[in-house]
């Protein structure tokens, strides 16, 4: 990325502000549940509060842009939008404005605003990873190359895994739908003593890069929003991440909505490993 470096902590610090402020406006289920009639460019049916929070993201995108940034905005909401982009540089912002929306709605802790910063198409090009969980209110942000932070205080990268017997002691799932759960279910005993679902892909990563989870797979395939940030932080605090259905373990690419590969984290390679024998369900 040439040039002066944009403030995107700043801009992502300023949307969790003007979503904290969505949020308290719709306190309740019922006013969290109320849809706008439409679906998303990722196809989901859109809720009111997911288009207020992609609307308080895309005021910061624009403010950078007016100050001459030049980059391409993919989000859940409104699929791919151009702020001038230069394929000489080509910056990339994956944006899922509300990770865990059903979270959310229902008023369950875990639902985070997730931003990354690229300099290419794939998840090996992330540099700049924001997640702000708005339960616990904890901010995760990473740099390529300079780790990853909680609330300020550096992650160290050396945190490791715990095992009970040779089964990682918490792992994470997601996209936990019982019947997922249930063909899973042989190799997610071998592998976990005991299971957690979050309901927010970004949130479940951060957890495996503070080493409160050992780790974590998805059930099914997931999107470039879903994990754009949150990978970037798991790898920054020493842990390590494989798109499994990709060619390269990071090979996943950033600009398409579509659901392209199930991820799995862990805080070793090994943990790694056996993660992705675990299988995933290619149903919706």
């Amino acid at each position: 990325m040439s040039g002066p470096a944009p403030d995107w902590l700043g801009a992502a610090r300023a949307a969790t502000e003007d979503l904290r402020a969505v949020l308290a406006a719709a306190p309740t289920t019922v006013r969290r549940s109320l849809e706008t009639g439409t679906r998303g460019a990722g196809g989901d049916r859109t809720l009111e509060i997911d288009a207020a929070a992609e609307r308080a993201v895309f005021r910061q995108l624009e403010a950078l842009h007016g100050d001459g940034v030049r980059f391409a905005a993919v989000s859940e909401e409104r699929g791919r939008v151009d702020f001038g982009f230069d394929p000489r540089d080509p910056v990339l912002v994956v944006i899922d404005p509300l990770d865990g929306s059903r979270n959310a709605r229902r008023g369950l802790p875990h639902h985070a605003l997730s931003l990354a910063v690229a300099s290419g198409s794939t998840m090996a090009d992330v540099e700049f990873g924001f997640v702000h969980d708005f339960g616990p209110d904890e901010e995760w942000v990473a740099r390529r190359g300079e780790g990853a932070q909680l609330d300020g205080v550096r992650l160290e990268p050396g945190m490791a895994e715990q095992r009970v017997g040779d089964r990682l002691e918490l792992l994470g799932v997601e996209s936990a739908d019982p019947r997922w759960l249930r063909d899973s279910a042989d190799a997610l005993a071998a592998t976990a003593h005991r299971l957690r679902a979050v309901g927010a892909i970004a949130v479940s990563l951060c957890q495996v890069a503070a080493a409160r989870l050992d780790g974590m797979v998805t059930l099914r395939r997931c999107r470039a929003v879903d994990v754009a940030a949150g990978q970037l932080i798991v790898r920054e605090a020493g842990g390590f991440v494989a798109f499994t259905a990709c060619a390269s373990a990071l090979g996943a690419p950033l600009g398409v909505l579509e659901a392209v590969s199930p991820v799995v984290a862990a805080r070793s390679a090994e943990g790694l490993r056996a993660l992705a024998r675990v299988p995933a369900n290619d149903g919706h």
